[in-house]
């Protein structure tokens, strides 16, 4: 089924609970609808996995059936299931089924944007950047959503923005191209300078939460500093104004604000992602992200899970999920990005000789 099933995105906009309930209409998306109930799940397979974004959709007290549902259909076909970026709602349900387990990924921070005024007051930093941008001349506009897919404006910005990351352009639930998948629902603000966009902001709806998730923030290579936060700070305004008490800018991976949790975790996965974030850090800045969402002061840190339905967690689930995000082998994107970092240190070394 593909995501223009209108029935899909009419599930989403009425049982939406998850931060990343909308993001299962972007493109490159599965679908299994409950033959029982009004339930769905976005997913993707990769191998003998049906990987899940986050939760099913549907109401809260079909929660549990609608799981027991999505792995008899998987199991029909021969495969498990992987819920990725799973909230506590999910994981309440799941804890003490011996049938499945758990793991915590890392945190994502949640404001009341109503209160986002006191933030901007009780953050001098926060308020700096903010100055630094508008001195600039930077401005925010809001746009209409459903003319993002034809402005090549916006599609040069997303360019200069993933051409500046360690990482091959991920997709799963990180996809950078959001232009294109479902736009009506969600919030467009676009930065300009000189008339130009320079950046951009995409909000998606959380219904049942009374919020969004600020899904992709994208900076081209004209941006100055402070136009992020002058993008989140224009959203939250806006959101407050249209009664949203909710927002989150997504998972922070290995989150300190998750730590207690994740020492619950494994051994084998701690030692992973110990080394993940020793050694990973110029394809993913950890630490920088996490400090950038943090000066915000958020309002909680909500811990984000993965969930198998299996007694013990197994590694071919976790390299189902790097399939995922990488929309092929993992081990193929590594040594992309090992070549895209070694060509750019390259032309570091060579600009001072060009220079002279």
């Amino acid at each position: 089924m593909s995501f223009s099933d209108p029935s899909v995105r009419d599930l989403v906009m009425r049982y939406g609970w998850n931060s990343t309930a909308y993001q299962i209409l972007n493109p490159g998306f599965s679908y299994w609808l409950s033959p029982t109930r009004t339930a769905v799940v976005g997913y993707v397979r990769k191998g003998r996995w049906w990987v899940a974004a986050g939760a099913p959709v549907c109401d809260a007290s079909e929660l549990a059936a609608a799981t027991t549902e999505f792995a008899a259909a998987a199991s029909a076909v021969g495969c498990r299931v992987c819920y990725v970026c799973a909230a506590e709602r999910l994981r309440n349900v799941l804890a003490h089924d011996s049938g499945h387990s758990i793991i915590t990924i890392g945190a994502e921070p949640v404001w009341d944007p109503r209160a986002w005024p006191a933030v901007v007051k009780g953050r001098r930093s926060l308020r700096a950047q903010l100055h630094r941008a508008r001195n600039k001349g930077v401005t925010i506009e809001r746009c209409d959503p459903c003319d993002a897919a034809g402005r090549q404006d916006l599609r040069n910005v997303l360019r200069e923005w993933l051409d500046r990351h360690g990482l091959p352009p991920m997709h799963f639930l990180v996809e950078p191209n959001v232009l294109d998948g479902e736009m009506r629902d969600r919030v467009l603000s676009v930065a300009k300078r000189e008339g130009k966009a320079v950046a951009f902001l995409v909000a998606s709806p959380v219904v049942t939460r009374q919020g969004y998730l600020i899904e992709e923030i994208a900076r081209g290579a004209n941006a100055p500093n402070g136009t992020a936060e002058l993008l989140i700070d224009a959203a939250m305004t806006e959101l407050a104004r249209g009664g949203a008490t909710y927002a989150t800018l997504g998972l922070v991976a290995l989150s300190y604000h998750a730590r207690q949790q994740m020492a619950a975790n494994p051994r084998w996965f701690r030692l992973l992602t110990a080394w993940a974030h020793a050694h990973g850090r110029r394809f993913y800045h950890f630490d920088g992200l996490e400090a950038f969402r943090a000066k915000m002061h958020p309002d909680a840190w909500e811990s984000i899970y993965v969930i198998t339905n299996t007694p013990a967690f197994p590694l071919a689930a976790l390299h189902a999920v790097a399939r995922a995000f990488c929309d092929g082998s993992p081990e193929l994107a590594l040594v992309a990005a090992i070549g895209k970092a070694a060509r750019q240190e390259a032309a570091w070394l060579l600009r001072p000789r060009r220079r002279a």
